[in-house]
């Protein structure tokens, strides 16, 4: 996602020339990267993403100089199931074959603008990449308002970027906000002290929140796909909180401290009236984060965004090697 943000940025913005697109379009076996994984490369030489771990780079390089030069789109197809890989000459391994298609961009490409518009309404759009010539659809990327069945076509399906509203800035609170910037989600700072919640203390975050506790929630305002982790270290915050995040249905909500604090404040929520239910318990993450041996600010961030990209992924966390089935579904 921050890949593609990123390339969107170079495609819109005032400044922006012809440009030529990679995009990784098909896989037959196995491949350091999936289907949508794109490389933009400007007429003055700027490279941005990938669709290789580097190994296929300096080619598409190449190519996209002369598809710069004549206008003409190509699918170029890379074949790396020898054993030896002598054709890259860099014994890649990968055992795969993959599709690759290079356009050439104007300055803001109608298909970058809707896709921006759509990320800043929060919603999914469908991008298809022709990577069979066909009589009718040229080689390159449009925007689809379906998907069809077209053996010479890929469809990508873009959800907007990840959205995490973290109640609490503390200084613990600022890594978290780094990391999940640096993956290229869309932060969300709440807190009711109007001190902390600053844009100095947090210039990652798109959206800053400041309101009493028990209103905090609803100005901050997470919506269903939304990550939520409360992290204030106040009790007295802490529970106004939960009883409004409890029963949203959040992609994930996690609670910061002990196993034992968090079962207070259940309780406590419980007496006062609110029926927590077992999915509600379930939804919990609490204490927030994976058992990673962590101890400074920054180890705790990477506990916590670690879980929350394992849930995202609806995947258990488990190390690699423990995996019997592909590491890509």
């Amino acid at each position: 996602m921050k890949e593609l943000q990123a390339i969107l940025r170079v495609l819109l913005s005032p400044a922006a020339g012809a440009s030529v697109l990679a995009t990784l379009a098909t896989v037959e076996g196995s491949s350091y990267r999936r289907p949508g994984a794109r490389l933009l490369l400007t007429a003055d030489g700027r490279r941005l993403g990938s669709i290789s771990g580097g190994c296929l780079e300096e080619d598409i390089v190449v190519r996209a100089r002369n598809v710069l030069a004549t206008g003409i789109a190509e699918s170029v197809v890379y074949d790396t199931t020898s054993e030896n890989d002598l054709v890259w000459g860099v014994g890649l391994g990968c055992h795969g074959v993959v599709r690759v298609v290079l356009e050439k961009l104007p300055p803001r490409p109608a298909w970058a603008v809707a896709l921006a518009e759509n990320f800043a309404a929060r919603r999914p759009a469908l991008l298809a990449v022709t990577h069979l010539a066909a009589t009718d659809t040229p080689l390159g990327t449009r925007l689809s308002g379906e998907q069809t069945t077209d053996a010479g076509t890929f469809f990508d399906r873009i959800r907007p970027p990840t959205a995490l509203a973290i109640f609490g800035a503390g200084d613990d609170a600022q890594p978290l906000a780094r990391l999940a910037h640096e993956l290229g989600w869309q932060v969300t700072v709440a807190d009711p002290r109007a001190a902390f919640a600053t844009a100095e203390r947090f210039p990652e975050a798109q959206t800053l929140a400041v309101a009493p506790s028990g209103d905090l929630v609803g100005r901050a305002a997470p919506d269903a796909d939304t990550l939520a982790v409360v992290m204030t270290h106040h009790y007295v915050h802490d529970v106004p909180l939960l009883r409004a995040l409890l029963p949203r249905p959040l992609a994930y909500l996690g609670l910061l401290g002990p196993k034992k604090r968090a079962e207070r404040i259940l309780a406590d929520l419980a007496r006062d009236g609110l029926a927590i239910t077992a999915e509600m318990r379930a939804r919990l993450h609490a204490p927030v984060g994976l058992d990673l041996g962590a101890d400074s600010p920054e180890q705790v961030a990477l506990a916590i965004v670690a879980e929350m990209q394992a849930v995202l992924a609806r995947r258990d966390a488990r190390p690699l090697r423990e995996r019997t089935r592909p590491i890509h579904d």
